[in-house]
């Protein structure tokens, strides 16, 4: 048993083995293709899924390089070139997918922003790859206009197991690194899809691209916003590789919330307007339409073009196909609508059984201090299960190994018995504050028909305070745990096979184990927070009494303080007044008085000066005649 145990976990961590056939098949008439595909699926619950892929394949050689492109982005190509990098994953999501009611969805995403990637040359270190990851992910902040640039090492790590490569390396083997982020509290609005639309080569004034209306998109219960970009090259001909980029928009409409009182819908209805055409530089645009399971209910209008059965792990889906170029052949301006017409009446809904293998996340335990995360995986299949769990848990979040629990129980019981898993796979890197998260990966086996709980205990830190957000009693974020399985049938499983670019390939595409990648819910802890309102009140209360004193104090200092003869004032108002007019008229004589008296003491002290000198005049008048005559006589 052990030894079946440890054979398929390795089958699960195997890395991706691409064929050689798809690099010898790169003879292209032209050295970049780009498809538009659009995909809607009916799901459980009066709810619709519409998927938009956009796909850009270039094949460069040996007298070409990166920064000569015509399709592709430049911003892109040089990104690769410049950080060497060869796989990219990108996801902008709102919302929660509903695993047990909708089954998979065609490409994962966790709630927030998420950002892997893989990089690989010959002179890479640790140390480097860190430096280069937290420039590719301030480099697309300013691409998509998302906050991708509080990347930092406090919630990045090196996955071990969970996410194989994409990519084909050429000619030499080069070492590879990985690394890994999520922040969980990035919104996703109208200023991250203006910018993803950018990259299109028709940006959004024509094609499939015009139908992600902003304020349709927005609405929605559900909606993810994807870039993935990888390069693929032919281990004998180091030259032969292709770039490619692939956009993806995953939404999910609820018919209730359309404002009409059945279930019947159209493209109209879901984006607000008709389709206006075709990319004039797409090699392809088609729709496709799932019509057995819940769209079994309704009527197309008009007929799809073609039907395609696919069988998948023996499981059958029936997809209408619609050719828009075909659609649009001919001269004239138009509009192309289709809509789904249900049974008049027929309140009735199927639901869909629950996927072979899903999972919930919350947390245990009450209080700001101590908790522990629990992660339940349920098992529906008949079979076995290798399941692998990737935690990342905050610096600010204490996790300890020691109590880590893998408890198991039939999905008829409602409780979890003592009996334990024991797991075959772990890595655990301890986090540590202000620098590191907690890293944890762990692989088990987890039986038929039952469900599986990991729970760890955890402390919460009390932080300093500049390190609170401004919305600090809301709570603090944890990632979503991501898990990893191998499925043995394709029930509910739209994946696209790693070998494939386009939703075309799926079909037929049976295997004997389907890879599958879901995430979990994203959790909120309630930290020890203090009291933010308490020094606004005291700069209130201290700025209000310096407001106080210093009024009084800036009075008595500057004015001038004359004390006024009291004066008995009568009481009553209407004496009052009288006596205030009276004292007034009775100062205005009085001080004219004043005045006149003034001005005649000034007047006769004036008088009194002529007098003075006209007497010395006369004086002098006398002296010097008598002078004269005493002269006189002596002669």
């Amino acid at each position: 048993m052990l030894a079946e145990l440890t054979l398929t976990l390795l089958l699960l961590l195997s890395p991706l083995a691409l064929g050689q056939t798809q690099i010898h098949q790169f003879q292209y008439q032209t050295d970049e293709q780009f498809h538009e595909e659009l995909v809607v699926r009916p799901l459980a619950g009066d709810h619709v899924n519409t998927y938009f892929q956009f796909t850009t394949r270039w094949h460069y050689g040996v007298h070409k390089n990166l920064y000569h492109t015509q399709l592709t982005p430049r911003v892109i190509a040089e990104i690769l070139q410049t950080y060497d990098v060869r796989e990219l994953h990108i996801g902008l999501t709102q919302g929660l997918w509903r695993y047990e009611t909708w089954g998979y969805p065609i490409v994962e995403a966790t709630g927030g922003a998420e950002l892997w990637a893989w990089f690989s040359s010959p002179n890479l270190t640790d140390d480097s790859v860190n430096n280069q990851w937290m420039r590719l992910a301030n480099v697309f902040s300013g691409i998509l206009c998302a906050s991708l640039n509080f990347v930092d090492n406090t919630n990045s790590i090196a996955p071990k197991h969970i996410f194989r490569p994409q990519f084909m390396e050429s000619g030499h083997r080069s070492q590879q690194f990985v690394r890994y982020a999520t922040l969980p509290r990035e919104i996703v609005c109208t200023e991250n899809l203006t910018p993803w639309k950018k990259l299109l080569p028709c940006g959004s004034a024509s094609g499939l691209a015009t139908l992600l209306n902003s304020g349709y998109v927005h609405n929605t219960k559900y909606h993810s916003l994807g870039v993935k970009v990888r390069t693929l090259c032919d281990s004998d001909d180091p030259n032969n590789c292709i770039v490619e980029l692939t956009q993806t928009a995953n939404l999910v409409y609820d018919l209730k919330l359309l404002e009409q009182s059945n279930t019947d819908f159209s493209l109209r209805r879901l984006f607000g307007m008709g389709l206006n055409g075709y990319c004039e530089m797409a090699n392809s645009s088609k729709i496709y339409v799932q019509r057995n399971e819940q769209g079994e209910r309704f009527q197309l209008t008009p007929p799809p073009q073609e039907e395609v059965l696919s069988k998948v792990g023996g499981h059958s889906v029936l997809f209408g196909v619609y050719d828009i170029q075909q659609q649009f052949e001919g001269p004239g301006a138009r509009l192309f609508n289709i809509a789904w017409l249900g049974p008049k009446g027929n309140s009735k809904r199927e639901h869909m059984s629950p996927p072979p293998l899903y999972a919930h996340r919350y947390l245990l335990g009450n209080g700001q201090k101590h908790g522990r995360i629990a992660t339940e995986v349920t098992n529906t299949h008949y079979e076995p299960l290798p399941v692998v769990l990737m935690e990342l848990v905050p610096w600010y979040v204490h996790a300890y190994l020691h109590t880590l629990r893998i408890s198991s129980k039939p999905q008829h019981l409602y409780e979890y018995t003592t009996n334990e898993l024991k797991y075959s796979l772990l890595h655990y890197a301890p986090g540590k504050q202000r620098v590191l998260p907690t890293h944890l990966e762990i692989g088990f086996m987890l039986p038929a028909r039952s469900s599986a709980l990991i729970t760890i205990e955890v402390d919460y830190l009390l932080l300093k305070w500049l390190e609170y957000p401004p919305d600090a009693n809301h709570g603090h974020y944890i990632g979503s745990a991501v898990i990893s399985s191998q499925l043995p049938i394709g029930r509910n499983y739209t994946a696209l096979p790693l070998e494939g670019y386009l939703f075309q390939d799926s079909f037929n595409a049976s295997r004997t184990a389907y890879m599958l990648t879901l995430r979990t819910e994203a959790l909120i802890v309630s930290l020890p927070t203090p009291d933010f309102s308490m020094p606004y009140n005291v700069i209130c209360l201290a700025c209000t009494v310096v407001a106080l004193a210093f009024g009084p104090i800036h009075s008595v200092a500057t004015k001038l303080i004359i004390v006024e003869r009291q004066t008995t004032i009568p009481r009553n108002l209407l004496r009052k007044i009288v006596h205030k007019l009276t004292t007034r008229f009775s100062r205005r004589p009085a001080n004219s008085a004043v005045n006149e008296q003034q001005n005649d003491e000034q007047n006769g002290k004036g008088k009194e000066k002529e007098k003075k000198k006209e007497q010395e005049k006369k004086q002098l008048d006398q002296t010097e005649n008598k002078k004269f005559c005493d002269k006189q006589a002596h002669m």
